[in-house]
C-alpha cells in the first residue's frame, strides 16, 4: 500500500474562522487541504471561487487540492492554478476528452487529476488515466455534504488501483466522501 494522504475538506469549515479551522487541521496533521468548489450547475450548490482559493493559499503552506465540481472547469482552471491550486481536479463527466483536459491542466503547471461520480465507470476515464497524476472516486454523490459512504465505491477503488498499476502506477487515488 502507497503512503495515505490526509486532506481535510474546507467545506466543513466554519469560514467566519477560516483561519483558526486551517490552523487546527495543520496542527493535527494535515498533509493537504481539500477545496469542494461548486458552481451550482454541474451540482445544486454553490460554494466559492478562484478569490476563496488565494485568500486560503495566504493563510497556508499546505498543499491545495481544488477539486472543480463545475460545470466548464476548463473554462477557470487557469484562474484556479494562478490563485494557488497545487492540484486541480475536474470531474470526468463535466470534459468531452478527459486526457486533453488533464494535459491542459499540467500545462498551467498544476498537477492534474479527473473525478468520477458514484455512477459512472472506470471505463469512461481508461483512455485518461495515463495522463493522471490523481484519480477521485466520489464515494457520495457531489453537491452535498453529510451523506452515507456508498460501500460499493471500496471496489472500484481496488479496481482503479489494478487498472493504474498496469497503466499508470504513480497514479495516486483519492475518495471523496
Amino acid at each position: 500500500m502507497g503512503k495515505i494522504v490526509i486532506a481535510p475538506s474546507l467545506l466543513s469549515a466554519d469560514f467566519a474562522k477560516l483561519e483558526e479551522e486551517i490552523r487546527s487541521v495543520e496542527r493535527a496533521g494535515a498533509d493537504w487541504l481539500h477545496l469542494d468548489v461548486m458552481d451550482g450547475q454541474f451540482v445544486p450548490n454553490l460554494t466559492f471561487g478562484p478569490l476563496i482559493v488565494a485568500a486560503i493559499d495566504r493563510l497556508t503552506r499546505l498543499p491545495l487540492d481544488v477539486h472543480l465540481m463545475i460545470r466548464d472547469p476548463l473554462q477557470l482552471a487557469e484562474r484556479f492554478v494562478q490563485a494557488g491550486a497545487d492540484w486541480l481536479t475536474v470531474h470526468g463527466e463535466a470534459v468531452g476528452d478527459g486526457e486533453a483536459a488533464l494535459r491542459q491542466i499540467k500545462t498551467l503547471g498544476a498537477k492534474a487529476g479527473i473525478s468520477l461520480n458514484p455512477g459512472t465507470p472506470l471505463a469512461a476515464i481508461a483512455r485518461a488515466l495515463p495522463a493522471a497524476d490523481l484519480v477521485l472516486v466520489m464515494s457520495v454523490n457531489p453537491g452535498f455534504g453529510g451523506q452515507r459512504f456508498i460501500r460499493e465505491m471500496l471496489a472500484k477503488v481496488r479496481a482503479l488501483r489494478a487498472m493504474a498499476d498496469a497503466k499508470n502506477p504513480a497514479l495516486d487515488i483519492e475518495v471523496d466522501g
